[in-house]
């Protein structure tokens, strides 16, 4: 499982261009030059935060009213509260570089072993979220278009799933080094998004006339799993503090970066609900009018954001099948005839579960409540106190912890049945 380690660090250090720090076993004193600044690594947090979630944001609150809006505030800060019990996981032992590690040093290989695998199966299903999202809005655009292939007429929003496979796939076989940059405009592409959905409901005529309701009980566990998946960052966050010329710098970048992006995610639903309210789909470019200038903009914002993710997303988790079958060459940078049959394959396997489950924010729910929560909030509070002992002794802290631990294993439960329950009900209306 180092292979997320190693692809992690390969990403950050490219973004940065800058040499991480070597770890002895003491804490090593940050050397002039070496390591990220504050701001660089605030970018590279806003950027892990910066994702798709922004487009289920007003869906989210139509889920569970005006008041939900309250937790998505009190879930970034639990987020980022969570975020610090990662930095406190990682100054008991100067070692530790990924999320992994931290599970290994809490409970072993199996430790490491779980939090691969959520970290994988997250990427899997993300990668498949983004050929759905380019489905969904393509078709939107060009509701007309149709495929002939083999006799069969393939229409809707899966020829454009196809096709987008089709042009994400070259993007794969780069060597990850040269992907490293694609992503830097995840947050340009969200201030884009949200100015857009703005001006189409200030200048072309959809107006903020929607009141919406104050309360809804059934859609809150939806609500609340759309809410932490817009905050899944915790994957990359040790890797993010470990790239700092001054860890001790980290909880500042976390703070700013909760709140800027808390702020950012509350303006997006505000803006979508009082525009549409009970109306919203999963995705609010889909309800935009597609003849407008500020829907045209964010749609096609909203194209171009997975085209330039998609390999980064499934680069980790390819690299991990490669290394399971020991492809890798002594040269990393070069891909063979095998290394690229995987990624195809891959790339093949996400096309089949977009084709067959092609519910956003079914799909959405199910990463947030099963994934999320487990991988944002439950582990790292059993983490801490697997390794910090100190964190056991009875006060405000720990009944805080346990508080969190038992609302979300019985939230991650709730959403995980509700989201596949949707799932099945999708599936069987097909």
């Amino acid at each position: 499982m180092e292979n997320f380690k190693q692809q992690m660090e390969v990403e950050i250090m490219e973004i940065n261009d800058q040499p991480q720090e070597e770890s002895n076993n003491q804490p090593q004193e940050p050397q002039p030059g070496e390591g990220t600044t504050l701001i660089r690594t605030c970018f590279n947090g806003l950027n892990a935060l910066s994702g798709i979630g922004i487009l289920s944001i007003p869906y989210a609150l139509s889920q569970g009213g005006w008041l939900s809006l309250i937790l998505l505030f009190l879930i970034a800060i639990l987020c980022f509260y969570t975020g610090l019990l990662l930095k406190r996981c990682m100054d008991i032992n100067p070692e530790i570089k990924t999320y992994p590690d931290i599970g290994q040093l809490a409970f072993g290989n199996n430790g490491r072993i779980i939090i691969s695998v959520f970290m994988y199966l997250e990427l899997f299903l993300l990668s498949v979220e983004f050929l759905i999202l380019e489905g969904d809005n393509l078709h939107k655009l060009f509701p007309n278009v149709h495929l002939h292939i083999f006799g069969k007429n393939i229409g809707g929003k899966r020829v454009f799933i196809l096709l987008s496979a089709l042009v994400m796939l070259p993007t794969t076989w780069l060597n990850l080094a040269l992907l490293a940059y694609v992503s830097v405009g995840g947050i340009l592409a969200s201030i884009i998004l949200v100015s857009s959905v703005f001006s189409v409901g200030a200048f072309e005529g959809v107006g903020f006339k929607e009141r919406g309701v104050l309360w809804r009980w059934n859609g809150l566990p939806t609500a609340i799993s759309l809410y932490t998946f817009c905050y899944c960052g915790h994957a990359i966050f040790p890797t993010l503090c470990n790239s700092m010329k001054n860890r001790s710098k980290f909880p500042k970048v976390l703070l700013i970066c909760f709140t800027i992006s808390a702020i950012s995610y509350g303006i997006m639903a505000i803006l979508g609900y009082i525009m549409y309210g009970e109306d919203l789909i999963s995705q609010v470019t889909l309800n935009l009018p597609t003849r407008s200038i500020g829907s045209k903009i964010a749609i096609y914002t909203t194209l171009i954001n997975p085209l330039t993710k998609y390999a980064i997303v499934v680069s980790p988790l390819a690299t991990a099948i490669e290394d399971a079958l020991s492809l890798h060459t002594s040269r990393p940078a070069r891909l063979t005839v095998r290394t690229v049959l995987v990624r195809t394959i891959l790339v093949i396997s996400t096309v089949v579960v977009a084709l067959f489950i092609p519910f956003f924010g079914s799909i959405m729910a199910l990463i947030g409540s099963f994934l999320s929560i487990s991988a944002s909030i439950l582990i790292p509070c059993l983490c801490y106190l697997k390794i910090d002992k100190t964190s056991r002794k009875f006060g405000i802290e720990l009944i805080v912890i346990v508080v969190v631990l038992v609302l979300g294993f019985f939230v991650a439960v709730m959403g995980t049945y509700m989201s596949v329950r949707d799932i099945f009900k999708n599936i069987n209306a097909k």
